[in-house]
């Protein structure tokens, strides 16, 4: 018989054991092509998701969908990426964002992109938690040491581990349930080393309340990267949130309904100017396969959201704007391997 840790794990996977090897081993990065120092990950976009949607609906009802068929949208996506030298992707689905790690090892077996897996919890409408069926639990933990299972063991009963963790607080603020993810995700961070990428939204302004959790939980502000700040171009509540000590995501370039390439690039320029290009990451937040809503309306509302606007049109106009080539290069490399290493 197999004997066992305190946390129930087989001792050859005991918690203690698999951390251990985790912070031993870093800056190696899990990710669906295996391990990967930090230093070898190459141009990596740090937020693109490969599918996204309603993750009940798929359980529930899996003949409305068609994997292979998705796979037809999401491999030429990828590798119009590639063709820009993109060889690691960030996807940060988490749960009720219809994570799936299986799918995105297909693609890297397709493709040859390796994707760096979240784990977390995105609380659809912040104010939703998982019911986990254990009666009398102090949920926080329980979340915390599911997160950690993904980070220190394997996703979905894979042998490819989570290599950050993802929280998400928006317009409503940080309601009680918001409260706990951000919580529970600080303390599995505390107990694996892991990273934090926050969702945010800059506009309300929520990230510098997340901060405020982050570091009421001891979590070293290095490793949070607080999510879609370029979202607004205030400056002001930038350097406010810079000077938490976090990194931060100018990661949604071509979602020009909520704000414009222009005025993103301007902010990224002036952050670079102020002395903050070490702590700037970028990308799109693109979902290649979305089925909340209809594609050809995706396509109208925003025909810049897809996986090579940056490279297309945003870097060359950085560069006009004065961006020096080895900042934008470390915003999709040795920033993002930074984080991810922290």
């Amino acid at each position: 018989m197999i004997g066992r840790g305190t946390d129930g794990l087989p001792r050859a996977l005991s918690r203690p054991s698999i951390i251990k090897e985790r912070q031993r081993d870093m800056p190696q990065i899990p990710t669906t092509a295996g391990l990967v120092e930090a230093s070898e990950l190459g141009r990596t976009m740090v937020h693109e998701h490969t599918r996204g949607g309603s993750e009940g609906v798929r359980v529930q009802w899996p003949h409305l969908f068609d994997e292979d068929r998705d796979l037809e949208l999401v491999i030429p996506q990828v590798l119009a990426m590639k063709e820009h030298g993109v060889q690691t992707v960030c996807d940060p689905a988490c749960m009720d964002l219809n994570r799936d790690v299986r799918f995105n090892t297909r693609v890297t077996e397709a493709t040859g992109v390796r994707f760096v897996m979240a784990t977390g919890v995105y609380t659809v409408g912040y104010t939703f938690i998982p019911i986990i069926p254990v009666p009398g639990a102090d949920y926080v933990k329980l979340m915390a040491d599911c997160f950690v299972h993904d980070l220190t063991v394997g996703i979905q009963g894979t042998d490819v581990r989570a290599g950050f963790l993802k929280c998400a607080a928006d317009a409503p603020g940080i309601t009680e349930q918001v409260e706990m993810v951000h919580r529970a995700v600080a303390r599995a961070s505390l107990e694996t080393g892991a990273p934090i990428m926050a969702h945010s939204n800059p506009n309300t302004p929520t990230g510098l309340d997340q901060m405020a959790i982050f570091t009421d939980e001891g979590v070293d502000p290095a490793k949070v990267q607080i999510a879609h700040t370029g979202d607004t171009d205030d400056l002001d509540y930038i350097e406010r949130l810079l000077a938490t000590g976090c990194t931060i995501g100018l990661d949604r370039y071509g979602m020009d309904f909520i704000l414009e390439a222009g005025p993103r690039n301007a902010t990224l320029a002036a952050l670079v100017q102020r002395g903050y290009k070490d702590r700037l990451m970028i990308g799109h937040d693109v979902v290649m396969e979305f089925d909340w809503w209809p594609r050809e309306e995706v396509l109208d509302l925003a025909p810049n959201w897809h996986t090579t606007f940056l490279f297309d049109t945003v870097l060359p106009q950085l560069r006009e704007l004065g961006v020096a080539e080895d900042d934008l290069e470390a915003m999709m490399g040795k920033n993002v391997h930074t984080w991810l290493a922290a």
